[in-house]
C-alpha cells in the first residue's frame, strides 16, 4: 500500500493559523489605501527619506532623532519603490500584517488550539486604531510588530532558554527601541511575564533567567541608546505640545487606543472571560500584564516634566489584548464544549459553542464598521488640504509663479511641503519669504527672511496659503510680510477658502 501522499506546500501553508490573521489584515490595510490624504506627519515623513543620505543624517542631529532609523528605513525603501502614497505607506501594511500573524502565534502558544489563534488576530485586524496606522507612513506599525513579535520570542525563550531564541527576541526589541523609544515601556510587561513564568515553575535550572533575561534586554536596548540621547535633547520641541496626563486620561485611554470606546468595551470582555473562565488563566494573566503595565508606565512617566501619553505611541499594546481576547473566545468555547461532555445534547452545545465563538468575533466587527469607514475618507487623516489647494494651483499655474506658505510658528501644518507633495512634476512655485530651503537649514521647516522686502522675488503672480477660513488672507500674514505683499502686489485676485486652508492669488499686473 503507498504512503499517503505529502500535501501540497500551499495546502501547509494555508493551514497555518498565522496566515488567516495576516492576510485579513492585508486586505483591510490595503482597502483604499491610496484614498486618504497625507497628514502633516506623513508629510515630514516624505521630506525627511526623499533627501540624500547624508543631508537626512544632518537632519536627524536637530529635530526627529526618534523617528531617525524609520526615516532611514524609508530613505532607502522610496528609492526602490518611489514616493507615491501607496509607496510610502506599503511598509505600514506589511508591518501590521506581521503583528496580525504575531498576535495569532502567541495566542496559540498561551492558550492552545486554533479557536484563541484565529479568533484573536482576527479580532486584532478590525480595530479602528490598527487600520488607521497601516495606512500611515509612521513608524508605529512597525514597531507594533516588532513588540509582537518580542512577545512571541520571549514565551519561546521562557520554554527553553538559549542564545537561538534570545537573538531573535533581542532583534525584535531593537527594532521596537530604535523605532520608537517609548515601545521599551513594554519590558514592565515583560518583566512582569518572567517573574511570573518564575513563580509557577519554580525551576532551579529556570532562574538563570534572572541574568539572561536582563542581559538580553540590554543588548536590546544598545540601538536605542544614540535615539534617546539625541531624542531627549529635542523632546521639548517635539513633545512640548503634549499635555500632562491626568487621571481622567488612563481611564479613557482605551477607547483612544482602539479608535471606538464600543469595540474596547468588547475586547474588555473577552478580556474578562479569559481571566474568570476556566482554562488558561496564567496565561490570560501574562497578557493582561502586558496590555496594562505599559500603558501605566508611561503615565506615570509623563505626569513629571516632558508627557509622552500619546494613544498612537502606545499602539503596541493592542496585540496583547487581541491575543487576550482570542483567550476570551476559547474560554467560552471550552467552557460550552465542557458542558455538552456532560449532556446528553453534546453536539448541539458544541455548534453552540461554535457559533457563540463566530458571535464574539461578529460583535467587535460590527461596532467598527462605523469607525472603520470614517479613517479611509479623504478628509480624515489630515486637517489641512494639501491635495486640494495644490489641484487648484496646478490648475491655474504660470512658470515664474512663487508660493508663500505659512513660516515660523505656523510651520508645524507644513502646508509648504504638504502642497508641493501634491504639485505635478512640473509646477514648481518658488518660495516667497524663505531665506533657506528646509534642506539647507537641516530641519523639517525652512528658515523664514527677517525682512520679507527682500524676499517677495521678481514673480508676476504669488499663491498666498494662510490657515483658517478667512475672506482677508493678508490679514492672517505677519505685518511685515502683508506690509511687503501689498506694496508689491496689492489686494489678492482670488480667494478660495478650502475647509481650515484659505488659497489666494495676488496678481502684479491686476494692479
Amino acid at each position: 500500500m503507498r504512503p499517503a501522499a505529502a500535501p501540497h506546500p500551499a495546502i501547509r501553508l494555508l493551514g497555518q493559523v498565522w496566515v488567516w490573521p495576516a492576510l485579513a489584515m492585508l486586505c483591510v490595510g490595503g482597502y483604499r489605501l491610496g484614498t486618504p490624504e497625507l497628514w502633516r506627519d506623513e508629510v515630514a515623513t516624505w521630506s525627511a527619506a526623499s533627501r540624500s543620505l547624508g543631508d537626512l543624517l544632518r537632519l536627524l542631529q536637530h529635530i526627529d532623532a526618534s523617528n531617525g532609523a524609520y526615516y532611514l528605513l524609508m530613505h532607502f525603501w522610496t528609492a526602490l519603490f518611489g514616493e507615491s502614497m501607496i509607496a510610502l505607506r506599503l511598509p505600514s501594511v506589511l508591518a501590521m500584517a506581521g503583528a496580525a500573524a504575531f498576535v495569532a502565534l502567541t495566542a496559540e502558544r498561551l492558550f492552545g488550539g486554533r479557536v484563541a489563534a484565529i479568533g484573536g488576530g482576527l479580532l486584532f485586524t478590525v480595530v479602528p486604531m490598527v487600520s488607521r496606522y497601516a495606512q500611515e507612513a509612521r513608524s508605529y506599525a512597525l514597531v507594533t510588530c516588532a513588540v509582537a513579535a518580542a512577545t512571541w520570542f520571549l514565551l519561546r525563550a521562557l520554554e527553553r532558554p538559549g542564545l537561538r531564541r534570545w537573538a531573535p527576541y533581542c532583534a525584535s526589541m531593537a527594532v521596537a527601541g530604535a523605532g520608537h523609544v517609548i515601545s521599551f515601556s513594554t519590558v514592565a510587561g515583560q518583566l512582569a511575564v518572567v517573574l511570573l513564568h518564575l513563580w509557577r515553575t519554580r525551576d532551579a535550572v529556570q532562574r538563570r533567567l534572572l541574568w539572561q533575561y536582563p542581559l538580553a534586554v540590554a543588548v536590546a536596548a544598545l540601538p536605542a541608546v544614540p535615539v534617546l540621547v539625541l531624542g531627549s535633547r529635542q523632546s521639548g520641541r517635539q513633545l512640548g505640545w503634549i499635555t500632562t496626563p491626568g487621571l481622567s486620561s488612563l481611564w479613557r485611554v482605551g477607547a483612544s487606543l482602539f479608535g471606538s470606546a464600543n469595540v474596547f468595551h468588547v475586547f474588555l470582555l473577552l478580556a474578562l472571560l479569559a481571566l474568570v473562565l476556566p482554562g488558561r488563566r496564567p496565561s490570560a494573566l501574562q497578557l493582561a500584564l502586558l496590555a496594562t503595565l505599559p500603558v501605566l508606565v508611561v503615565w506615570l512617566a509623563s505626569r513629571g516634566g516632558t508627557s509622552y501619553f500619546l494613544d498612537r505611541y502606545l499602539l503596541f499594546t493592542v496585540p496583547a489584548w487581541a491575543s487576550l481576547a482570542g483567550g476570551g473566545i476559547r474560554a467560552v468555547y471550552t467552557t460550552v464544549a465542557a458542558a455538552a461532555r456532560r449532556s446528553r445534547t453534546p453536539r448541539q452545545l458544541r455548534a453552540a459553542g461554535l457559533l457563540l465563538a463566530v458571535g464574539l468575533l461578529a460583535v467587535p466587527t460590527a461596532a467598527a464598521l462605523p469607525e472603520q469607514s470614517s479613517v479611509r475618507h479623504a478628509d480624515s487623516h489630515s486637517e489641512e488640504p494639501y491635495r486640494a489647494a495644490a489641484d487648484l494651483i496646478a490648475a491655474g499655474y504660470r512658470p515664474g509663479d512663487g508660493l508663500a506658505a505659512p513660516l515660523g510658528d505656523q510651520s508645524w501644518a507644513m502646508l509648504g511641503p504638504g502642497v508641493s507633495y501634491y504639485l505635478p512634476a512640473g509646477v514648481r512655485p518658488y518660495p516667497v519669504f524663505v531665506e533657506r530651503s528646509a534642506e539647507q537649514a537641516e530641519d523639517l521647516f525652512p528658515t523664514q527672511c527677517p525682512q520679507p522686502e527682500r524676499c517677495v522675488g521678481q514673480g508676476q503672480r504669488i499663491w498666498l496659503l494662510v490657515l483658517g477660513d478667512t475672506a482677508e488672507p493678508l490679514a492672517e500674514l505677519p505685518d511685515d510680510q502683508a506690509r511687503a505683499l501689498r506694496s508689491h502686489y496689492g489686494t489678492p485676485d482670488r480667494v478660495t477658502a478650502l475647509g481650515g486652508v484659505t488659497l489666494a492669488l495676488l496678481d502684479r499686473t491686476a494692479r
